[in-house]
């Protein structure tokens, strides 16, 4: 997979920058227009390998996985370099048919600087609240379920980022990484999801993994115990 246009690029940050193979990718904005088939198989596939014949189960485990790399992509870039991708939903594509993490490709070459507002912008206006409507779509979940997710990714998001910077000797990457995630966690939707607002962030809620037929607790899952 190609590197992110900046940043980190393993993982959740990976960020394809030329046409992949398959033509399978779909620009976002369509689903947020109302496209929802992709959604549908996507569902679907995270359904089939999670063994679970609860719909809701799948669809909460499917928007927390593509929650968590519209943040990697967006976060990683900023506290690496102070200026993250252009990401906005038509240039963004998507394959919904990939194992985990989502095959992202970015059909765009444009930047923006890496503020919080800018993440804020980028992400949560312009993914995560079209992506929660299309959720709606497929299914019964509930908003707090869905921004509980939108948190539990941000941190992980940070986490990832905060091991990273570690291990390459980037302080000053887990630095910016940490303050950009305080001031987008400073935000009505995200606020209450969790606390801290840290690495060390644990849920208010629940994205039902526990429901699978495999499945335990979350790292930072609200329950003590299954």
């Amino acid at each position: 997979m190609d590197e992110s246009p900046a940043g980190p690029a393993d993982g959740f940050f990976a960020l394809r920058t030329t046409a992949p193979p398959g033509g399978g990718h779909h620009p976002l904005a369509r689903l947020y227009a109302g496209e929802q088939a992709p959604l549908t198989a996507r569902v679907d596939a995270v359904a089939a390998r999670l063994g679970t014949a609860e719909r809701r189960v799948a669809a909460s485990i499917a928007h927390l996985g593509l929650a968590a790399r519209l943040w990697s992509v967006a976060l990683g870039p900023a506290a690496a370099t102070g200026r993250l991708p252009d990401l906005s939903p038509g240039a963004l594509r998507w394959d919904p048919r990939s194992s985990s993490p989502d095959d992202l490709w970015l059909d765009g070459t444009g930047s923006l600087p890496g503020t919080a507002d800018r993440i804020r912008e980028t992400v949560q206006y312009g993914h995560l609240v079209p992506l929660a409507e299309a959720v709606h779509r497929d299914g019964p979940l509930s908003d707090r379920l869905l921004w509980g997710n939108a948190g539990s990714a941000l941190a992980g998001a940070l986490r990832q980022l905060v091991s990273w910077a570690g291990s390459h000797r980037r302080p000053d990457v887990a630095a910016r990484a940490r303050a950009l995630t305080a001031e987008l966690f400073d935000h009505p939707d995200l606020r209450t999801t969790g606390a801290p607002h840290d690495a060390a962030f644990r849920r208010r809620s629940c994205c039902l993994y526990y429901r699978t037929p495999t499945g335990g607790l979350c790292g930072d899952c609200v329950f003590e115990r299954r």
